[in-house]
């Protein structure tokens, strides 16, 4: 069976994406899960990971780093993780590479933080960019694939990649218009991301860079977390 190396869920955005694509695809994995308890993570890691980070998946003698590199290997063995039409799966695959290495802005001004909800000081032209880009993306899937997920009827890759850019949505009360909005409600109410978000708010971890980050951008208006051990 395979072996998910992944880190905190109420912080690992990169985590989240393999984790609730197979489960939601339904192949099994034994997770293992690895806290982020030092600045600095890399040696740990490197216990499992060639890249010292997470995600890592572990298939017997195989090792599979990065997420997106999971991705393609699974998909080696189940065509479902991407769209079965062509013109889909190019769209999907677009769309993920995009995610993967883009959004800048997203990313340093509202971190993965599931248990929280968070009033900004201000949103940048970046940070706005970034989430008209995501807005214009995921209106244009829906729209040229019919729904409900982002490339067609089945979730794909494509979904499990954005699926931290719904959490973070929630917890910074960011504004799309109404297909996202309505495909964010959707994807909340999925088993995996309610199992996923159940499990992070029951960790009583604190990291203290992505702590100290969300003090950095706004106010906390709501924690849900179960209080610090």
């Amino acid at each position: 069976m395979y072996q998910l190396y992944i880190a905190n869920k109420n912080y690992s955005s990169w985590s989240l994406r393999p984790w609730v694509l197979m489960r939601e695809l339904d192949i099994a994995f034994d997770e293992q899960l690895v806290c982020f308890d030092q600045a600095d993570n890399f040696e740990a890691f490197r216990a499992f990971a060639p890249n010292g980070k997470v995600p890592c998946l572990v298939d017997g003698g195989q090792t599979v780093w990065d997420s997106l590199g999971i991705t393609e290997y699974l998909y080696e063995f189940n065509p479902r993780v991407w769209p079965d039409e062509q013109g889909a799966r190019v769209w999907a695959r677009c769309a993920v590479a995009e995610m993967h290495g883009g959004f800048d802005a997203l990313r340093r001004d509202c971190t993965m933080n599931v248990g929280i909800r968070v009033l900004l000081n201000d949103i940048s032209a970046s940070l706005q960019r970034d989430v008209a880009r995501i807005d214009e993306l995921w209106s244009q899937g829906l729209q040229r694939f019919g729904g409900p997920f982002l490339a067609g009827q089945n979730y794909t890759a494509v979904d499990a990649f954005f699926a931290p850019v719904v959490f973070r949505v929630r917890t910074y009360g960011l504004s799309l218009g109404a297909a996202a909005s309505d495909y964010i409600e959707r994807v909340l109410q999925r088993p995996a991301m309610l199992e996923w978000e159940r499990d992070a708010l029951l960790e009583t971890f604190r990291e203290e860079a992505h702590e100290s980050g969300v003090h950095e951008v706004g106010c906390i208006t709501a924690d849900y977390r179960k209080a610090p051990a």
